[in-house]
């Protein structure tokens, strides 16, 4: 089975050793995505809801260079840093996958990588 790795290239991915994204046959698995513009700065410092959507835009770039696209999706994981503003993350997350639907969880965390970025979401897809 051939393995396909994907970058975004952020800063982090080869001093922590991983990549954006892994396809696996028909599998795509999408590793902890932030909120970093195309600059490489964080999009949206303070606001939940538009880290969310950068998020998800930056998971759907990823998905779209591994051949899928979020209505592959099967699976999401969200870590925030303040769980009380679920609302605006999950808002932002419906306009992606209200009809999608995929099994998700969401989780607050103490920290993430870095102090202004407060949430960070994980992606797994399935291209049948």
């Amino acid at each position: 089975m051939e393995r396909q790795n994907i970058a975004s290239g952020t800063a982090w991915e080869p001093i922590v050793g991983y990549s954006r994204a892994v396809k696996m046959g028909s599998y795509v698995h999408v590793s902890g995505t932030t909120a970093t513009g195309p600059d490489g700065k964080i999009v949206g410092i303070g606001d939940v809801y538009a880290q969310t959507v950068q998020t998800l835009k930056n998971i759907e770039s990823a998905l779209n260079k591994a051949g899928a696209s979020m209505k592959d999706v099967v699976r999401t994981r969200i870590y925030v840093v303040n769980i009380a503003e679920w609302e605006k993350v999950g808002k932002a997350h419906g306009e992606f996958f209200r009809d999608i639907r995929p099994a998700t969880s969401m989780v607050q965390v103490s920290a993430l990588i870095s102090p202004e970025i407060l949430v960070e979401v994980e992606a797994d897809a399935f291209v049948g």
